[in-house]
């Protein structure tokens, strides 16, 4: 006798229901009609700046009301799937009902993530930074598996990663690296590897083969939507150009086409050289500028550390939000959420969405 699993699935339609209302399902398709009516205006494009702000804000909204509502069609497909297999004691129909639920079950599981991110800038792009720590060469080189990490990560979510600034160790790996990830909830998501990152392996570079600790800090902010104010004054900004040192296209190497922003009042530096151009490079580094800047005035304004960074440590021992073990035995956990893998090469591969979601699980329920 096939099984009912129309309980299951009524349980399934209450959850995605709920999911509608945390997610102002709505209210986004109704945001949807303004802004498309907005952008029919005569003169809507003269602004070429605000108007793609504007587009992007509606393939936004729409690939989450899109991603609704294919949630919705593939219940109902699996109710009605499930009331056929009844009726007809249909093996095969009753696998694709089981199937369905499972997949049901991951889309609902996504929509209840993307029903956390409620803060300001969560569905946005995101600036991730990453610098070595204690360890010295051995932390340079630890920066880099974290950055192609972070870059398969991206690949696998489907957003779209620019390369700031990467320039290469004095030895092995990477001084430091810093990316702009754009995509859906980027931000959202990213905030997760905010911190301190530990790995303990057999070092690579020691002839002697003894195990090594070394640390990489990550810290990941938000790109700014053009219409939030940040005080900048260009007179208490530095511009130095200087040739690129990574690897880079045509003409990278060969001009000064590297700048460095040093923001005098507060001592902040942004360096950028991976685009072709001066003026690129510029562009680039102003708005990873604007955003420390931004979060430097929250942290005053708020007089306590700004919560988009998290708390700030040193980038050292007591202080990591996770660990990779390769040595003596394999293990990545995470110490906020109690996350943890076995699979260290699938990790350091790109596949962390466990650790992501976990950690953003974890933070909801702490802050219920």
């Amino acid at each position: 006798m096939v099984e009912n699993h129309k309980q299951e699935l009524q349980d399934m339609r209450e959850r995605i229901d709920t999911m509608r209302t945390y997610l102002h399902i709505d209210d986004k398709r109704t945001q949807i009609g303004e802004l498309e009516e907005q952008s029919a205006e005569p003169g809507f494009w003269d602004d070429q700046e605000h108007a793609q702000s504007v587009m992007s804000k509606v393939a936004a909204l729409k690939d989450e009301v899109a991603e609704y509502d294919a949630a919705e069609v593939a219940l109902a497909d699996a109710e009605a799937a499930n009331e056929l297999a009844v009726e007809t004691e249909d093996e095969g129909m009753h696998d694709e009902v089981i199937e369905a639920i499972d997949t049901l079950n991951k889309k609902a599981d996504m929509l209840e993530l993307n029903s956390w991110f409620d803060g300001e800038f969560d569905h946005g792009d995101a600036i991730v930074s990453i610098n070595p720590g204690q360890g010295g060469l051995e932390a340079q080189d630890w920066t880099e598996m974290l950055f192609k990490m972070y870059l398969r990560y991206a690949e696998t979510k489907g957003w779209k990663v620019t390369v700031n600034d990467a320039p290469s160790g004095e030895v092995i790996g990477l001084d430091r690296a810093t990316f702009t990830v754009s995509g859906h909830n980027a931000y959202g998501m990213l905030r997760s590897e905010q911190g301190v990152h530990r790995l303990v392996r057999i070092s690579p570079t020691d002839e002697k083969k003894r195990r090594q600790t070394t640390f990489g800090g990550v810290e990941v902010l938000p790109v700014l939507p053009e219409d939030i104010e940040v005080t900048l004054d260009m007179k208490d900004v530095r511009v130095d150009v200087y040739r690129s040192s990574g690897p880079g296209g045509q003409c990278v190497n060969t001009t000064d086409s590297a700048v460095r922003l040093t923001h005098l009042p507060t001592g902040l530096v942004v360096t950028c050289q991976n685009e072709k151009s001066q003026l690129q490079n510029k562009e680039s580094a102003m708005k990873i500028l604007r955003s420390r800047l931004y979060e430097l005035e929250r942290q005053k304004r708020q007089k306590e550390l700004d919560e988009l960074r998290g708390p700030k440590h040193e980038i050292s021992w007591g202080n990591q939000i996770r660990n990779y073990v390769l040595y003596p035995y394999q293990m990545v956990k995470d110490l906020r959420s109690g996350i943890e893998s076995g699979n260290v090469d699938a990790v350091l591969n790109g596949d962390i969405d466990d650790f992501v979601v976990g950690y953003h699980r974890w933070r909801v329920e702490a802050d219920a």
